[in-house]
């Protein structure tokens, strides 16, 4: 699996697009496309990488394990913050449909009245 294709699986897994995945790390226009033909700089994986929450090591094939060597990352503990990084969230292997999200997230935002 080249890095182009794991960016592509990680980026469907986190429910992005390459082209969004490409402006969230500020890379230029269709960079992450041109990795099909030429070797990306490491700067721009560890943009990629940092965007989608895996290691480099990961995105170039030195490890099966998504977080391998990865620093710890200083999250927050704002449960609306996670939501809104991690738009495709699974219960039970399955994907919450939205119409769930949106009942779950109404219920916790409820919480303070």
């Amino acid at each position: 699996m080249t890095v182009l294709d794991r960016i592509k699986k990680v980026s469907k897994m986190r429910g992005y697009n390459l082209t969004k995945v490409n402006d969230l790390a500020n890379l230029g226009k269709n960079t992450i496309y041109s990795w099909k033909n030429k070797e990306p700089s490491h700067n721009n994986v560890q943009a990629v990488a940092d965007v989608l929450g895996v290691s480099v090591d990961y995105l170039l094939g030195n490890t099966d394990d998504m977080n391998a060597n990865k620093k710890a990352a200083t999250s927050s503990d704002d449960l609306k913050e996670y939501f809104d990084e991690h738009p495709v969230l699974k219960f039970d292997g399955k994907e919450i449909p939205d119409a769930e999200m949106k009942i779950i997230k109404r219920i916790l935002e409820d919480m303070d009245d």
